[in-house]
Formats: structure tokens, C-alpha cells, sequence
């Protein structure tokens, strides 16, 4: 496992970090006590979880992942650990219901509310990087990076960074940071993969020139990257798969933004030279990822220790360029496959 520096902060991680958004709803605490366990023994310090997971967000079940996580990491030696978690921010009201009787907003309330129950659910008295889960280009950036400068400052927190951010948001949060001298985003969590590769257009360079390192989440395209969706008959436990049959027109508008023809074409490419190379496509999409100077570490998801075994493959491969270039030219045949 690579080790590299998050942004300039004192954040050194593996290359490769776990995410949590399912445990607690698809995947339960058991499973999950197994994959972070697997996780770790495979050389991952970097857990990722969110004061709003688990996905899809429902008020049964918020806050329940930061509680499993917690719970586990009372188990384990907490300064060996990366801990990352978010405050929810605004979501453009995809986070319903809302956390806090309506109050989404990255006030300084808000804010510090927000940390003293990440901490709790947590079980420890820091947060290594803590994000803001979703811009709120509304409200002022000043009142929002002074309140997460008083939570560094004050020892909660060690590191910054964003999430779902914007190449305009991302320029705006430094630009504030500088002005104030206050602590500044040394990282930013988007979606980023080869079906989805709009990170590139213009936010790539936001991060080399303002060394910001990107943590991507997604890799494997919400597990479209695996090949199960091309089947004329995909799991039925599949998130997707799920999202189309049960969920509301949010979920189901993602699936089809995730799942459509273009992510299939690019997704049969991908399954094939991951058999001419010798491992599952989820580990070529994984080390495609880590395979970029402006990434940190790539956050894998799992709703169990296979799904997760498949991802790990990824490490320490290193893809030659001529299979670099092989998926550039598969990508640039069908253009932005998430629309």
C-alpha cells in the first residue's frame, strides 16, 4: 500500500481508503465490523463515513453509520486511524428528511452542533479530516470556513475539506481561506471514475495549482464498473437495481443517470481488458483511479468482505501507459456516460 499527503496538511494516508455510506441500511453491523477488520489488515488507515449515512437517507436509520464506526473504532488503536467524516451541508434538499429540524445550512450553529455529534457517535474527541458533505454556494464561505477554523484551532479537528464541490466553490473556499488566514480545504471528495471522468475538465487543475488532493469516491461507478449491470438480468439486490424498483424518483432518476447505454459500452470495454490483464474490473478501475496525480486516495465502497476483496486486488498495480491510453481512447467513444 502507497502512502501519500493529503493537500500540505499532516494527513499521510494509503492510497486507497474505505467508505462507509451503506453500513447500518443494505449492509448490517456485523458485515461491517468484517469489512473494516479486512480493510485494515489490508493496509487501509483512511475510513470515511458522514453524519447523514447511511444512504439512501432516511430518518430510521441517520446517524447510524458514524455509530457502527464508532463502535469498532473503540476497538482499534485511534492514533494509527484517519478518520473523516461531514457535516451535511445543504444537499439541494437530497437530504431528507434533514438532519436538524430543517437547518442545513454551514453556519457556525450548525457547524458546531454538527461536530459535537460526530465526535459522540464517534467515540473520540477528533476528527482527523472533516468535510463539508455539499456545498452551499447561498451562504457566505467566511462564516463557514471561520467556524471550521475554530474547530482546528480548538483540537477537534486536524484538516479540512469539501465534498460535491465545484471548480467555482473550490477557487471561492481558497480565495476566503487566504483572505482570513483561516485553516483552508486541503482536500475534496467527488465523484470520479472512468464512466465519469468531469472531475478532469476543469477541477484536475483547480488541485495541481492549489494542491488540494482529490479523495475519489465512486471508482468503480456505484458498481456499475463490475460488469453486473450488463447482464440482461442484474442482481436484484443491486443498489440500481433497488433504486428502480423500491426507490423514490430521485433514486430512480440515478439510476438511470448511472446505468444507461454509454456506461454499459465503456463498462463491456473495461470487463474485457481486465480479463486480457488478469483481474476483476473493479481492481482496473480502482488502480485507473490511483493512477492520478491529483488523488490522494480512492475511496472504496463495499456491502460486503467479497465486494471488498475484488477492490483490493488494486493494490500496488501499476497500469502501463498503453492501458491508460486504451481506456482514454474507450472513454472518448462515449463521452460523459453520467450525462
Amino acid at each position: 500500500m502507497q502512502r501519500r499527503r493529503i493537500g500540505r496538511s499532516a494527513l499521510v494516508v494509503s492510497d486507497i481508503s474505505l467508505g462507509t455510506m451503506t453500513f447500518g441500511s443494505s449492509c448490517d453491523e456485523t458485515e461491517a465490523f468484517r469489512i473494516m477488520d479486512r480493510a485494515l489488515n489490508a493496509g487501509i488507515d483512511l475510513f470515511d463515513t458522514a453524519e447523514i449515512y447511511p444512504v439512501p437517507p432516511e430518518a430510521k436509520w441517520v446517524h447510524r453509520t458514524e455509530e457502527i464506526v464508532g463502535k469498532w473504532l473503540a476497538g482499534q488503536s485511534r492514533d494509527k486511524l484517519v478518520i473523516a467524516t461531514k457535516v451535511c451541508g445543504s444537499a439541494s434538499g437530497w437530504f431528507v428528511p434533514p438532519v436538524r429540524d430543517g437547518h442545513t445550512a454551514l453556519d457556525r450553529v450548525h457547524i458546531m452542533r454538527a461536530i459535537e455529534g460526530s465526535l459522540r457517535r464517534l467515540r473520540t474527541d477528533y476528527v482527523d479530516l472533516y468535510q463539508t458533505h455539499w456545498p452551499d454556494h447561498d451562504f457566505p464561505y467566511e462564516e463557514t470556513l471561520e467556524a471550521l477554523d475554530l474547530l482546528v484551532r480548538q483540537g477537534k479537528v486536524r484538516a479540512i475539506g469539501s465534498s460535491n464541490e465545484t471548480a467555482w466553490g473550490a477557487m471561492k473556499a481558497q480565495a476566503v481561506a487566504e483572505s482570513l488566514g483561516t485553516a483552508r480545504y486541503e482536500s475534496i471528495q467527488n465523484n470520479f471514475s472512468i464512466v465519469n471522468r468531469r472531475f478532469e475538465d476543469s477541477l484536475a487543475e483547480v488541485c495541481r495549482r492549489e494542491q488540494i488532493s482529490l479523495l475519489p469516491y465512486s471508482p468503480i461507478g456505484g458498481g456499475v464498473l463490475t460488469g453486473k449491470y450488463n447482464s440482461d438480468s442484474p442482481p436484484a439486490e443491486a443498489r440500481f437495481s433497488l433504486y428502480r424498483s423500491h426507490g423514490g424518483e430521485r433514486q430512480k432518476a440515478m439510476a438511470d443517470r448511472f446505468v444507461n447505454a454509454k456506461s454499459l459500452a465503456v463498462t463491456e470495454g473495461i470487463v474485457k481488458l481486465a480479463q486480457e490483464l488478469g483481474i476483476s474490473a473493479a481492481a482496473l478501475s480502482v488502480a485507473w483511479s490511483r493512477q492520478h496525480d491529483f488523488v490522494a486516495s480512492t475511496i472504496l465502497g463495499a456491502n460486503t468482505v467479497d465486494q471488498l476483496e475484488e477492490s483490493l486486488q488494486a493494490i500496488g498495480v501499476e497500469l502501463p501507459a498503453e492501458v491508460m491510453q486504451r481506456i482514454d481512447q474507450l472513454t472518448k467513444e462515449h463521452l460523459y456516460p453520467l450525462g
